[in-house]
């Protein structure tokens, strides 16, 4: 991380798709904005109080997807992937406009905006960033299930792990740094199912728009995807890329580590709801200086607690 003040994208970007669950198409729009204003949404299709901002106590609904409300009930959801796209650029003021309640699946991962918004350029401002500094462990276990995250020196660590009795995908483990380590693994993994569960998420109402063109198949043994796997990893790699989407609903990069075994959006929802439920367990801290040496992330010279 040595690009220390606030970012946004040079021009606005325009695109379309289909929202996976919803299966309706929208058009997106992703607009400049100026220093401290955040990631803001809107539904351009309703008129009234249309702004749902991504924080994770908007967090509505986590099944399959990341879904946010506002106080008047207007949802926006699936946004993780776009979320993702955002943190690993470095991004932190735009204004996403839609014209539905879905954000686009495009192939099923987040390397069509990283791409989209690469091709844009970012504008730098001079205004300094602000992180989340984790001071103490927390976790949670639930069954099989646990997510915990602790202190970190300088970045961000993901460590996750899934482990399914579909014997192609099985165990699966990786560990990426965030800010220092090349993410195009991560952001080019697709979202995936199990082919038995197709008919499972239809009678709940979800997987309308899911197709091979943007979420990868397994039945058995076999990938149904004519192009296969893009990378040996893309399972648990798209774990990952949900859960830094879902880290970014707090608004900042957070500097920490974090570890999880058979999670996903809700257990990470929790994780971040009872970190911030006692202000010891984190620092909100404000950058001072152009440039930060890891060895002095809890240096004074460069770092203000405004917590």
């Amino acid at each position: 991380m040595s690009l220390l003040s606030q970012s946004t994208i040079s021009n606005k970007i325009s695109l379309s798709g289909i929202g996976i669950h919803t299966g309706k198409k929208v058009n997106l729009r992703i607009l400049p904005s100026s220093p401290n204003s955040g990631i803001i949404f809107k539904r351009v299709d309703i008129k009234n109080n249309n702004i749902v901002i991504p924080n994770f106590e908007n967090v509505s609904d986590a099944t399959l997807c990341t879904t946010i409300s506002n106080q008047y009930g207007v949802k926006v959801s699936t946004i993780e992937h776009l979320m993702a796209a955002f943190l690993g650029m470095g991004i932190d003021n735009v204004v996403v406009e839609l014209d539905s309640q879905e954000v686009p699946i495009l192939d099923g991962s987040a390397t069509g905006f990283v791409k989209i918004l690469k091709e844009t350029g970012l504008k730098n401002s001079d205004v300094p960033i602000k992180l989340i500094k984790i001071n103490n462990s927390v976790e949670i276990h639930e069954g099989n299930k646990f997510i915990s995250i602790e202190k970190s020196n300088a970045t961000l660590e993901i460590e996750f792990e899934i482990n399914y009795e579909n014997q192609l995908i099985k165990n699966q483990k990786n560990k990426i740094n965030v800010f220092e380590d090349k993410l195009d693994d991560v952001f080019n993994s697709r979202t995936f199912c199990l082919y038995e569960d197709i008919e499972k998420l239809k009678k709940i109402g979800l997987g309308k728009g899911g197709s091979l063109e943007n979420a990868i198949v397994v039945k058995e043994n076999e990938i149904l995807n004519e192009e296969g796997l893009r990378n040996k990893n893309e399972f648990v790699n798209h774990k990952i890329l949900d859960c830094m989407g879902d880290l970014y609903l707090v608004g900042y990069r957070i500097i920490g580590s974090l570890k999880c075994r058979q999670g996903g959006h809700n257990l990470t929802n929790k994780l971040l709801r009872k970190v911030f439920s006692d202000n010891e367990n984190y620092s909100l801290l404000e950058i001072k200086g152009k440039n930060l040496p890891h060895s002095l992330i809890n240096n004074r010279q460069y770092l203000k607690s405004i917590a």
